[in-house]
Parts: C-alpha cells; structure tokens; sequence
C-alpha cells in the first residue's frame, strides 16, 4: 500500500474502508511517534463495527478502529527521557486528563475526559502511525514478542479485576466466560497464586484452552438448570465454594450463578459488559455477606505488570492468537470475529 499514514475506518454500521489520513505531528515533548506493527481485534470493535454505539459512546463520525497494539518507537519528543527511537512498545490507549481528582488519586481509567482509542469520537490504532506521551508506552524486553505485546492491553484488563479481587495465595476462583479476557483472568488467578479456577463456558474448545492457560476445572452448564443448581454441580466439581467469582460474559444466568457459587464473604467481580439491567439474587448476596465491585479498563501500573507477567513466563498469551492476517485483509479480520471463529486475530501492519 502506498498511503503515507494508511488506516482502517468504521464510516458507519457495518461499513469500512482504508483511508490515507495525515501522518501525527509530535506536539508536547513527552510524546513519541509509534509505528504500529500488531493490532488485536476486540469485542468493543466488533460492536461499534456492527451496532455503532456502546452505551453513550455513539459513532457519529468516521472512526479509525483498534486498540490491542503494539510498535516501535520512530520518533521521539523533545523532553522524552525514558525511550528511544527503535524502541518495541506495548502501547497503553488511553490517556485521561491527568488533573481532575480520579486522575489525582489514581484512578485514572474513570476519568471523564479520558481519550480512549477507538472509542468516539477518537480514532483507533489500527493505522500506520500513532502518538502517545512516554508514559503511556511500556518498553518491551528482548524476548517478548510484538504480538504479545498487542496481547498486553486486554491481560492488563485481567490484571486489573485480580487486583480488585485481592486474590492471595492458595485461594480459590471462578471465572464465567472463556472469551479472550475471560481466559487472560484464569491466567492471573493463576499467576496471583489461585490455586483452584474454575472457568465457566458454554464451547468446549473454549474452556479446553482455559486448561492451557490456568483453569485447573471446567464446567459447561446445562440450560435446563437453574442458577442454585449450577453451583451445586460446580462445588462437587471442585470440592469447594470458591473464594473470589469474576464474570467475563456479562450474562445474566453467569450472574446469578455467581452469587449462589461463592462461599461466605466472597468477593465478585464485575468485568463483562451485557444487557443494562438484570435481577440478581439480593437475599443470597445479603446473607453471605459478598463484596461486589465492578472493573473498568485497567489503571496505574496495570500496564507494567501485564508485561511483566509474559516477560517472566507467568502468563502465556500466545496460545490465544488463532488467526494472523496482514493489515490489507483487516475486514476479513473483523468478519472471522463476528463469525465466532478463533479466539483471538492479529493483524500485522500496515507496512
């Protein structure tokens, strides 16, 4: 392709092209000027692809898509001190204000006026060039890989419901959904020092890749089964009422069969998104004294940790990647994802 700054645009619902867009100027002295090598496809892309919204967040203008990336470093700004042109870097997609009290405190991915990638009306990754300030890009060992350091930004999502969960060691934890972040969150059970997780999924070869990546118990339930009757199966499975529930499928039967699952003083955390409203069981969640908390993105040192997990061998993201296609092909990226095949598909590119 011969485009200067070559991206893959969502004009609107269900229609895509590739457009030549101006390559980024540094403008602010921290920044650095990236070339995107590896992008993952994520389900919030799918959705603005073949819905146009995500809640409030409505397409109205032509959108870069991606977010999942990875690249390196070809120019830097001014006042960059920590890295360097030829630089590989996991790119972190989302930068918020930085003054208001969220920001202050830490808590930065529930900034307001955060500019996240390919979220409107702000355009995505999956372009040749990209720009973020310094501290937004983790610098990549050696011996980890561009693909798997694209893979970063959802195992930072996993890293950040652990974190929230406070799992400790020896501990007990059910996942619901074996999708990409629902299989990155058996991998950090793993990692946190879980020593019993159960995931939870409806497709065979799903939870058969969560053994590969930290589930050491699988269970697909059965439609005909109520919520209490699930984790009835679920702690003869396992021989234990687990500690922490995480759900990643954001379906309401997941939901409820959380709250009858856990033990005593469980913790669950929210990470899936599904329908706004759903009924859970308040008596159970009551009696059992259950904390309850809810998972946005991912925060400080997020980011750091999820690279530090592959880089230490923790975590193993590659078996993930199901299907690698060049930038040119990254329509026919998309249509593998919402045929639901694979798991997860790695564009390369644009070169």
């Amino acid at each position: 392709m011969t485009m200067a700054n070559p991206s893959f645009v969502l004009q609107k619902i269900n229609e895509v092209k590739f457009e030549e867009r101006p390559v980024p100027e540094i403008k602010h002295g921290r920044d650095v000027k990236i070339e995107v090598k590896k992008t993952g496809i994520c389900g919030s892309d799918v959705h603005y692809y073949t819905h146009g919204a995500i809640g409030s967040f409505v397409v109205r203008a032509p959108m870069v898509l991606g977010h999942e990336s990875s690249g390196i470093v070809v120019e830097v700004g001014a006042d960059v001190t920590g890295l360097a042109v030829g630089d590989r870097v996991a790119m972190e997609p989302g930068v918020p204000c930085r003054y208001c009290g969220f920001c202050k405190a830490g808590k930065y991915n529930l900034c307001a006026d955060m500019k996240f990638a390919a979220t409107p009306p702000y355009d995505g990754t999956l372009c040749k060039y990209y720009i973020l300030p310094e501290d937004f890009c983790v610098k990549l060992p050696e011996h980890v890989s561009l693909e798997e350091g694209a893979l970063v930004e959802p195992l930072a999502v996993g890293v950040h419901v652990s974190k929230l969960a406070n799992m400790g060691t020896g501990s007990s934890t059910i996942v619901f959904g074996a999708g990409p972040i629902g299989l990155l969150c058996c991998a950090v059970a793993r990692a946190f020092g879980s020593t019993t997780i159960i995931a939870v999924d409806l497709v065979e070869s799903r939870l058969e890749l969560a053994k590969t990546v930290g589930a050491t118990h699988t269970f697909i339930p059965s439609k005909e089964d109520s919520p209490a009757d699930s984790a009835a199966k679920i702690h003869a499975l396992a021989g234990l009422k687990p500690q922490y529930a995480i759900d990643a499928s954001g379906a309401a039967a997941s939901v409820n069969t959380a709250m009858y699952t856990l033990a005593q003083g469980g913790t669950y955390v929210q990470a899936g998104m599904g329908n706004p409203n759903i009924m859970f069981p308040i008596a159970e969640f009551t009696a059992k004294e259950l904390t309850m908390k809810g998972s946005f993105r991912y925060g400080p040192g997020d980011y750091n940790l999820a690279v530090e997990l592959i880089a230490s061998g923790k975590v193993d993201v590659k078996p993930l990647i199901t299907h690698r296609v060049p930038f040119e092909k990254a329509e026919e990226a998309f249509k593998t994802v919402m045929a639901g095949k694979g798991v997860k598909v790695m564009i390369s590119g644009p070169e």
